[in-house]
């Protein structure tokens, strides 16, 4: 297709020079008659030769002039005639005293013509002047006529040359088309158009298609290319495009990723309260691609499995507690210590409706207050006393119960694992509402006595995968206080974290917008008709195990 193309154009190139070639040759030729003509017609005494008498004759000065100058320029001939139209001269002589072939009538009305036109003696290039007196009267004409075959030889051997440039061109270009033809292929693996336009529709459909994320950038390090995935995941949109990650996402680890400031395989991210793992790839062409994949139910996943084996453990060991206060009423019951059974068996009871009912009553929302009882319960088997700080109190008027819930479970949950196995151990838990960021703001505080972190590390600790624990079974540590920060953030808030009065870690968050306003007309304990004093749904479960907010330490 190259070549056709290039052969075309050169075809093409070719003759539209030589037609003009052509046109110009023919011009020049009349033109040069013309100029033989006018100097002919220049001859002194011309004018008063053709006013003598007998007239034209074969060897008359008329015709003695006319060769003259028809031999020295070249000229197929040189005519004289006078105002009739009659020749004076000719390169024939039988042809003098005839009138001319050709119309003399403009040159005898006192106008120069030149053309090409054909006479007696053929196709010729040819110039008439006026013969004028020296009154200037036209007293006669001269034309001139340069043969055609000499014009067209002299186009003739043009040509050659000419097609020799055209060949040279054509080689030179078709050179340079199997050159580019050569590199295309290699660049293209020898696909044909049809196969490349397969692969980009296959190539299209799968990146779009794929529940997995894909961001590509160019070696500028811009983004140049979102499947659909990646814009759910990151919250992108086609004008991102062209813009570094730092610009579309904005500062943090995401950004870090994706840009190729972080390295490592299977690297953690918190993005939009999602937990992506990503991987980047270097390409060829200085640039990258990134794939993000959502594993965010696997970690929610993982943690309930964690959960679900702590409310395990403390349900074995409150079965192996309740047998043993079981085997204790049976002895009390069996030596015939009646009343000293009851008193055991109030205060044991009691113990746990206390907790209970002393939770919800600083904590009126029903999803939280049943989070603190279980977390009650699993610190007392884990030796650690939860208690709840002096001043909580905590409206039923929370925006999303289930976020706080996230945000207060994972600081539980460290503070646990850092007070563990420690003698001791405690962790308090401060729950209320913050007057100074705003009337819907919640300040929600846990310390604990455990090693703490240093402060150096105090930034570090809410970065994804940042962790000094040991991965659990089911995945990595490290995106707890990432989650918590990030809604935090989300919601317009902050976390900090520093040192607690007990000497271990404390971590504070602050959520500007947590609570409805008053005017909502909700208030604090109004559960959907239940009593401000009523246990929370699945307290009642949680609350078996209970030892209250001080818990005693299981032996």
């Amino acid at each position: 297709m190259q070549l056709a193309v290039l052969t075309g154009v050169t075809a093409v190139a070719t003759g539209l020079f030589l037609a003009p070639f052509s046109a110009q040759l023919d011009d020049q030729a009349s033109r040069r008659a013309l100029a033989i003509a006018q100097t002919t017609a220049a001859e002194p005494g011309l004018d008063e030769l053709l006013t003598e008498r007998p007239g034209p004759s074969r060897d008359g000065p008329v015709q003695r002039l006319a060769e003259r100058v028809r031999r020295a320029t070249g000229a197929s001939y040189v005519v004289v005639m006078d105002t009739r139209g009659i020749r004076w001269s000719h390169a024939e002589p039988d042809r003098i005293g005839r009138r001319v072939s050709t119309d003399p009538g403009p040159a005898l009305a006192g106008h120069e013509v030149h053309h090409i036109d054909e006479g007696t003696l053929g196709r010729s290039a040819r110039g008439k002047v006026p013969l004028r007196d020296d009154e200037g009267r036209v007293v006669g004409a001269v034309s001139v006529g340069i043969a055609y075959d000499s014009v067209r030889d002299r186009f003739l051997r043009a040509v050659p040359g000419l097609i020799a440039y055209a060949g040279g061109a054509l080689g030179a270009g078709a050179l340079a088309a199997l050159l580019l033809a050569r590199r295309l292929q290699k660049r293209t693996h020898d696909l044909a158009f049809s196969d490349i336009t397969a692969l980009l529709a296959e190539r299209e459909a799968m990146l779009h298609g794929i529940k997995e994320g894909v961001v590509a950038l160019d070696a500028a390090g811009r983004i140049r290319l979102v499947n659909d995935e990646a814009q759910r995941l990151l919250d992108l949109s086609p004008r991102h495009l062209g813009l570094s990650p730092h610009e579309a996402l904005g500062p943090g680890r995401t950004a870090r990723l994706l840009a190729g400031d972080v390295s490592g395989s299977d690297l953690l991210t918190v993005s939009g309260g999602r937990v992506l793992v990503a991987n980047r790839m270097p390409t060829a062409d200085g640039g990258a691609v990134a794939t993000l994949r959502d594993r965010t139910e696997l970690e929610l996943l993982g943690r309930e499995l964690d959960g679900s084996q702590g409310l395990i453990d403390a349900l074995r060991a409150q079965d192996h507690e309740h047998a043993n206060r079981m085997h204790i009423l049976l002895g009390l019951l069996q030596l015939g210590m009646v009343e000293d059974a009851v008193t055991y068996l109030s205060e044991a009871v009691g113990v746990h409706r206390a907790t209970a009912e002393e939770i919800t009553g600083h904590v009126h929302d029903p999803m939280l207050a049943a989070l603190l009882v279980g977390k009650a319960t699993v610190a007392a088997e884990r030796g650690v006393a939860l208690r709840l700080a002096p001043g909580t109190l905590l409206p039923d008027r929370l925006v999303d119960p289930p976020e706080l819930a996230t945000v207060l479970g994972n600081l539980v949950d460290n503070a646990l694992d850092a007070t563990a196995g420690t003698t001791g151990g405690q962790v308090e838990i401060s729950l209320g509402q913050a007057p100074d960021h705003g009337p819907t703001a919640v300040l929600l505080r846990v310390a604990d006595n455990g090693p703490g972190v240093p402060a150096r590390h105090r930034e570090a600790v809410f970065t994804e995968g940042w962790s000094t624990k040991e991965p659990p079974a089911h995945g990595r540590r490290g995106l707890g206080l990432a989650l918590v920060r990030r809604l935090a953030e989300r919601h317009g808030g902050s976390a900090e974290i520093g040192r607690s009065p007990y000497g271990g870690a404390e971590i504070t968050v602050v959520l500007p917008q947590a609570l409805h306003s008053q005017d909502s007309g909700r208030e604090p304990g109004d559960r959907a008709g239940a009593a401000p004093g009523d246990v929370p749904k699945g307290g009642r479960g949680a609350e078996a195990g209970a030892t209250g907010l001080i818990p005693r330490p299981r032996r």
